[in-house]
């Protein structure tokens, strides 16, 4: 199962759109005999006067979605994707608007956030286990809070979810901060050689990477070492 964060927009699986097939050309050619009795037309062999010009079948159209298609659709997003409640009813709400809405007559339009929330009852959607996921992978890439913040909202993670998270995500504060100095070869990874304005935007790169300010600047002002992770940076 991947994660839904870079794909869920324009990866979706041809097999979540039934009718999404497009059909080949074809040709249907006759013409004039030659030599033999086969038959040539102006296009070429085959090609016919009337009949030569290449023919598409136009694509149909998809089906209007009725509450069982929904929730297969729903079933083979989860499936494919780790994914939060939020995104897959954005996911089910963008599908209605695109395809229509049939539940047969006297039917309700259904609701794409109460579709989720049963996915999530039936395990096969976990907002916090994803919050997790995503902040640790963030943090290993050296990203701080503010921006594994912006990501929970993206995703619609809710309050409680991201409050559940929030003492894992300080914990990591400082191992994230020195991953992005060591990517960056700022502070105790730099050469000790920078100048003011180097420092300065060495410092706007990290709070651009969501990290406090007050760890931001101890490390851009630490010197070269050959153990920074020994340094005291809280």
């Amino acid at each position: 199962m991947t994660d839904d964060s870079h794909s869920e927009s324009n990866a979706f699986p041809p097999s979540l759109d039934a009718g999404d097939q497009e059909n080949g050309a074809f040709d249907d050619s006759g013409g004039t005999k030659r030599r033999g009795g086969k038959s040539w037309g102006k296009g070429g062999k085959g090609g016919g006067k009337d009949r030569g010009k290449d023919r598409t079948r136009e694509r149909p159209a998809p089906k209007p979605l009725d509450a069982a298609a929904l929730e297969q659709m729903a079933l083979r997003y989860v499936e494919r994707f780790a994914t939060t409640r939020g995104r897959l009813t954005d996911y089910l709400m963008r599908k209605i608007r695109e395809r229509g809405w049939d539940g047969g007559i006297g039917a309700a339009l259904a609701e794409p956030g109460e579709l989720a929330q049963r996915m999530a009852d039936l395990g096969y959607v976990d907002d916090r286990a994803f919050a997790e996921q995503r902040a640790a992978a963030m943090q290993r890439r050296g990203l701080g809070a503010r921006r594994v913040a912006g990501a929970f909202r993206d995703a619609g993670i809710d309050e409680g979810d991201a409050e559940s998270v929030a003492p894992a995500i300080g914990d990591r504060a400082v191992e994230s901060a020195l991953a992005f100095a060591r990517r960056k070869r700022i502070g105790p990874y730099g050469t000790g050689d920078g100048d003011r304005k180097l420092q300065e935007k060495q410092l706007a790169a990290m709070l651009r990477a969501g990290h406090r300010f007050d760890l931001a600047r101890k490390i851009v002002a630490a010197p070269p070492s050959d153990s920074p992770e020994s340094m005291d940076f809280d």
